[in-house]
């Protein structure tokens, strides 16, 4: 099958565009990575060059970028191209304006998150009015796609309220690979995030953590009293940083997946996250749940682990335990049988086994 992939060089859409290209590639698939919404970083070239990946990238802002419908026009005549030249079998996106686009071709939109869902989270309210030609955009990206896939029923349940979706969706849970680690675990409390990011809510895990005898470290930029920020890590560096922590903590009001807990969990973390529905889809009884908006609850919660070494081992096991079941294979997988799907008759209704 020859699929070509669009992503973007920010946050978990790189993450999951890596993991998802290795496992097809290695399964005899054709995969063409397209790339844009940035320039690509060293680490990031390394790592795709790395994995042995076909891939093409443009620094053309993204769909949810101020002022960016120029680029994101000129992006989707990049990407028109690129599929012709490639002579893709099915096109899948990971975002959503360019699936209106005359492919003539099976198109799969992946959605990862959106301004209106994230704003309707974070705000309890729907974006202003400058967001209107956003939200007509996805609506008709989202409407012209063969099918829809979503980590979650959460994001599913959300994106229907926001868009009305017409189109044929399933859920495919996001996979990450093991891995082995000689760190020793440090009494350490970890968060990933940008400080300033109302959404992953990592301020409310700074003031939380003040005192505590354990030091939070956050992986992300911004500005916290007394240090602690170590500034955006780069996968190998954040791998290692979970590897040594005994805690990660996420209090958020909108994460559609979390690839982040994710690997905390692999890297045998106990998990303090935020009570919303998506992240208890994902993580059941193999997390720690509080308010997103109670800083005391937060912060009782990781003494709690702090005082009880034993109740710390436990969650650290629960959360390893859950996390097998988000495996590469599991998610490629089902997206060979959704690609199967799409380029065959498309008989009877969409088999996954994520």
């Amino acid at each position: 099958m020859k699929v070509l992939m669009s992503a973007d060089c920010i946050g978990g859409v790189w993450t999951y565009a890596l993991e998802l290209s290795t496992q097809l590639c290695a399964r005899g698939h054709d995969v063409l990575l397209a790339v844009t919404g940035g320039e690509l970083t060293r680490g990031q070239r390394r790592d795709v060059e790395l994995l042995g990946i076909e891939w093409d990238a443009r620094p053309f802002r993204l769909e949810w970028m101020r002022d960016a419908w120029s680029e994101v026009a000129a992006a989707g005549e990049w990407l028109l191209d690129l599929a012709e030249v490639h002579d893709s079998d099915v096109v899948h996106l990971n975002d959503y304006s360019h699936a209106a686009l005359p492919w003539g071709r099976p198109v799969m939109v992946v959605a990862h998150s959106d301004v209106v869902t994230w704003w309707r989270a974070v705000h309890g309210a729907d974006p202003p009015p400058e967001w209107e030609r956003y939200r007509r955009q996805v609506a008709r990206g989202l409407a012209a796609a063969d099918l829809v896939v979503v980590p979650t029923e959460a994001l599913r349940e959300d994106l229907h309220n926001a868009y009305g979706i017409t189109s044929t969706t399933t859920v495919v849970h996001n996979g990450r690979t093991g891995y082995d680690t000689h760190e020793a675990k440090r009494d350490v409390i970890v968060a990933a995030g940008r400080v300033w990011d109302e959404a992953k809510n990592v301020a409310l895990a700074v003031r939380a953590a003040d005192g505590l005898r354990w030091p939070l470290l956050v992986a992300g930029s911004g500005d916290v009293p007394g240090g602690g920020v170590l500034g955006p890590l780069e996968g190998a560096q954040l791998r290692r940083l979970l590897a040594q922590a005994q805690i990660f903590v996420e209090p958020a009001r909108y994460e559609p997946f979390g690839l982040a807990a994710l690997e905390a969990a692999l890297a045998r973390c106990a998990l303090v996250l935020g009570d919303i529905a998506s992240l208890r889809e994902v993580w059941g009884d193999a997390a720690t749940y509080i308010d997103p908006s109670d800083q005391n609850g937060l912060r009782a919660a990781l003494q709690s682990l702090i005082d009880d070494r034993a109740a710390l081992t436990e969650r650290q096991a629960a959360a390893a335990e859950r996390a097998a079941r988000f495996s590469p294979q599991i998610m490629a997988t089902a997206y060979e049988q959704l690609y199967a799907w799409l380029c065959g008759d498309r008989a009877g209704q969409v088999q996954t086994r994520s």
